[in-house]
């Protein structure tokens, strides 16, 4: 099952959903503000991608954080805990096919090569 894991009001993430739905691409949305997401999961991504590519450092989530928690993040243990209460934090979208990240963030060309008919 494909999956897109992100936040609605995510301009990176609206031009997934747009360019998915354009290309007649079926998914499940996974909204992190209303769903959370568990242990598991994260767990899983950082078996694909390390906790750096994962928690978008330029984001106004990660600004925002006090310098403590700033340098607090230093393996995926403490990367797992701040996604899991900062979900914001997270990099979006994240596009998952039966477990295995496709894509991170949105990258038009990517899409089309993984989507090619």
């Amino acid at each position: 099952m494909l999956t897109l894991y992100g936040i609605p009001n995510c301009n990176t993430v609206k031009k997934s959903r747009d360019w998915l739905n354009a290309n007649s691409v079926s998914y499940v949305f996974h909204d992190f503000k209303k769903l959370g997401i568990d242990e598991v999961t994260i767990n899983h991504w950082l078996t694909q991608y390390p906790w750096e590519k994962l928690i978008n450092r330029a984001g106004l989530t990660w600004r925002d954080l006090d310098d403590a928690t700033k340098s607090s993040i230093t393996n995926n243990a403490s990367a797992l805990t701040l996604m899991q209460n900062k979900t914001s934090v997270i990099k979006r979208p994240i596009l998952v096919n039966n477990g295995k990240v496709l894509c991170l963030g949105f990258d038009e060309n990517l899409y089309k090569e993984t989507f090619k008919p």
